[in-house]
C-alpha cells in the first residue's frame, strides 16, 4: 500500500507541475492526491464496489481540497483538479476501446457502463464535497484578532 501512495503522490506531483501550480502548493496537492487514493484503496479494501470507493474518495478528496484552499489561502482547484487525478478511470475509457476495437462487444459495453458509473461517481463526490457549507471552511483560514473593546 505505501508503494502505491508514494506512486500516486508522485503521478499528482506531476500533474501539479504540469498545471503550473505555485512551487508553494506542489506537497499539498501532491498530498491530496495521495490522501484520495489511499480513500479509495480503503473503501474497496471495506468491501465497497469500485464505484462507491470512487464517490467516497472523491467526496473526501473535495473536503480535503476545500480545507486546503481555507488553510492555505489559495484557490480550490489548484487541490481538487490535480487531486481528482489519481481516480479519473482512464483504464476503463482505454480497456473499453481495446475490447472495442478486438471486437468484443459484451465486454466493451461492460466496461464501457462501468467507467461511465465511475465518472459519474466522481461527479457526485464533487458536488456533495462543495454541498459542505464554505463558512465551515474559511473559520480554518481566518485568524483572529482580539481586539480590546
Amino acid at each position: 500500500m505505501i508503494d502505491q501512495l508514494i506512486a500516486s503522490m508522485l503521478g499528482t506531483l506531476a500533474f501539479v507541475i504540469l498545471f503550473n501550480a505555485p512551487r508553494k502548493e506542489y506537497f499539498f496537492s501532491s498530498a491530496n492526491g495521495a490522501l484520495g487514493w489511499m480513500a479509495y484503496l480503503l473503501f474497496l479494501e471495506w468491501g465497497a464496489g469500485v464505484v462507491i470507493a470512487s464517490l467516497g474518495a472523491t467526496v473526501i478528496l473535495t473536503i480535503m481540497a476545500r480545507i486546503l484552499s481555507a488553510l492555505r489561502r489559495c484557490p480550490v482547484t489548484i487541490f481538487l483538479v490535480t487531486g481528482i487525478f489519481t481516480l479519473v478511470p482512464g483504464a476503463g475509457i482505454y480497456y473499453t476501446a481495446y475490447f472495442l476495437l478486438m471486437n468484443d462487444l459484451a465486454a466493451s459495453t461492460a466496461k464501457g457502463i462501468e467507467t461511465f458509473k465511475v465518472a459519474g461517481a466522481i461527479v457526485l463526490g464533487i458536488v456533495f464535497g462543495f454541498a459542505v457549507p464554505q463558512s465551515w471552511f474559511n473559520r480554518l483560514g481566518r485568524k483572529e484578532k482580539h481586539v480590546g473593546k
